[in-house]
């Protein structure tokens, strides 16, 4: 049949596709990527206090998840949010906490549970902030903004779109065939985003479900791959594979694409958490020595690595000091050039300058 691109894509083939999937340039990619991800898992260990890596590394690749949407907010208003989210003002920032929001909620439930279907209207629903549910009879188009000409219509109707949804889940948690599981990531998010199951927030769900089922097949612990940054960097081809494989079933190219994204932020992410490690036992070292030993405390440290920004109630909820002691400890950081002390309204907000410039590199 022939594909047209103004009809429903409901002729969108089951899992796994009827073609060779691991070729020999892919096994070999696989290699690479199980490789860099296997790094990354141990140097996540390395890290004594786990809420530095699950608070800060999703923050930014929910920035850059969020900025393939066209989503965009500045790291300044991000981080700044980041210590109160209730207090987030402007759209942009509120949706990108949301997205880390998310990965957090699908973390915490894949620790009990499968990688089932409730999830992902779960997942899409914090998104969104509304209760959602997989399209049925809403026609979605896909085409360029500015020319108006349609490059894709997902499949249309709720028994077909059921159907796929509960195909895709089945090929997710399959164990049959022994495809390596990063071959069976790539296939279900193309999958995904062909079904295209929500009237908005695909893209989105669909970069939290890859993370997720790394976590679900072991090869990751804590959700902390940066995959967006690779999607961001190449985000005309990652679309244009997509359309490759839907126009002409070139699955290969597509496949090769998303292992070497795999591969290229693992390594990136493992960069950063030893980055952010010999910042940490250097910071460590620092206090150790120029502080009064009534200041100091590794927890002290720990709490200014857990965000980039910090303010006095942090110390407080901590159970470190109470506030105007916690006040002189922030100061007395700022005094070693640790933090540096910003006036926002009536409080003091206190930036990490080092621990953003690891973070933002």
């Amino acid at each position: 049949m022939t594909f047209d691109p103004e009809e429903p894509h409901n002729a969108l083939p089951l899992l796994p596709p009827p073609v060779e999937l691991e070729t020999k340039a892919v096994l070999k990619r696989c290699v690479a990527a199980n490789k860099a991800l296997a790094e990354l898992k141990g140097t996540g260990d390395l890290i004594p206090n786990q809420s530095v890596l699950i608070n800060v590394i999703p923050l930014q690749e929910a920035k850059l998840s969020s900025e393939i949407e066209n989503i965009v907010t500045t790291q300044d208003a991000l981080f700044t949010a980041a210590l109160d989210e209730s207090r987030a003002t402007d759209l942009a920032t509120k949706e990108v906490l949301r997205y880390r929001t998310a990965l957090r909620r699908g973390f915490e439930t894949i620790q009990a549970q499968p990688l089932r279907l409730h999830l992902m209207e779960d997942l899409c629903s914090v998104l969104r902030d509304e209760k959602v549910s997989f399209r049925g009879d809403e026609e979605i188009m896909i085409g360029n903004p500015v020319t108006k000409a349609i490059t894709y219509t997902p499949p249309l109707g709720p028994d077909v779109i059921q159907a796929k949804l509960r195909n895709l889940e089945d090929f997710l948690l399959s164990t049959e065939g022994d495809l390596d599981p990063l071959v069976r990531m790539a296939v279900a998010h193309y999958q995904f985003e062909a079904i295209h199951p929500f009237t908005d927030g695909n893209g989105r769900t669909g970069r939290i479900l890859n993370i997720l089922f790394l976590i679900h097949a072991g090869l990751l612990r804590i959700p902390v791959l940066y995959l967006s940054r690779h999607l961001i960097q190449h985000k005309a081809e990652y679309y244009r594979l997509l359309r490759g494989v839907t126009e002409r079933g070139e699955w290969e190219p597509w496949i090769l694409f998303l292992l070497t994204g795999v591969e290229e932020t693992a390594t990136w992410t493992t960069g950063r958490i030893l980055a952010v490690r010999d910042l940490f036992d250097e910071t460590l070292a620092l206090c150790r020595a120029k502080l009064p030993s009534k200041v100091y405390s590794k927890e002290l440290v720990e709490l200014i690595f857990a965000q980039p920004y910090s303010k006095i109630s942090f110390l407080v909820e901590a159970g470190i000091a109470q506030r105007q002691t916690a006040s002189e400890y922030l100061q007395a950081l700022e005094g070693l050039g640790i933090l540096k002390g910003e006036k926002r309204g009536r409080e003091v907000l206190y930036r990490h300058p080092a621990l953003v410039k690891v973070l933002t590199a």
